[in-house]
């Protein structure tokens, strides 16, 4: 093989590992770029969720379950963008991505849950079914209470990962 085609192949080998390293950059910087905006959502559903909860103690049935809607469209928004970085980005994330990505996964899917179960307690609670719109709650509750499992572990991945999530 001549030296010619060598520095051919070498500069070509070259050219696609270059455009492999920009493909990755950028993938992360498409990630960093998402990531405040699916915190704000899962900050703002959690503030729709206490709104509907404190507004469901105070029988205001109907802002109750607007803010309950609210909440899940939050949710169910920064759910998406989550899945949409792991299904398209899955092969360049490293293991602390990874696991930040499922585990805030985990903590949306149950917060969702809580939602569908705060959205049946007003339901049964507004037409005085009242046992088995308290069994709704607390099972809302207690939904809400195991994804705060999730959400330390992913407050944890981010303390011990600063470079990784500025």
């Amino acid at each position: 093989m001549s030296s010619y085609i060598k520095l051919i192949i070498f500069v070509v080998v070259l050219l696609l590992i270059s455009i492999a390293i920009v493909f990755v950059d950028s993938s992360l910087d498409n990630i960093n770029e998402s990531m405040p905006d699916i915190s704000e959502g899962i900050v703002q559903g959690d503030k729709d969720y206490n709104e509907s909860v404190e507004l469901l103690n105070s029988r205001y049935f109907e802002q109750s379950r607007e803010k309950a809607i609210s909440a899940g469209d939050n949710y169910n928004n920064s759910l998406n963008k989550l899945e949409k970085i792991q299904e398209k980005y899955d092969k360049d994330l490293n293991e602390v991505h990874k696991d930040y990505i499922d585990t805030t996964i985990n903590e949306v899917k149950l917060k969702l849950k809580a939602v569908d179960e705060l959205k049946e307690a007003i339901y049964y609670l507004e037409i005085y079914y009242n046992y088995t719109g308290s069994t709704h709650g607390t099972e809302a509750n207690d939904l809400m209470y195991s994804s705060l499992t999730y959400q330390n572990e992913r407050n944890e991945i981010v303390q011990e990962n600063p470079e990784l999530f500025t």
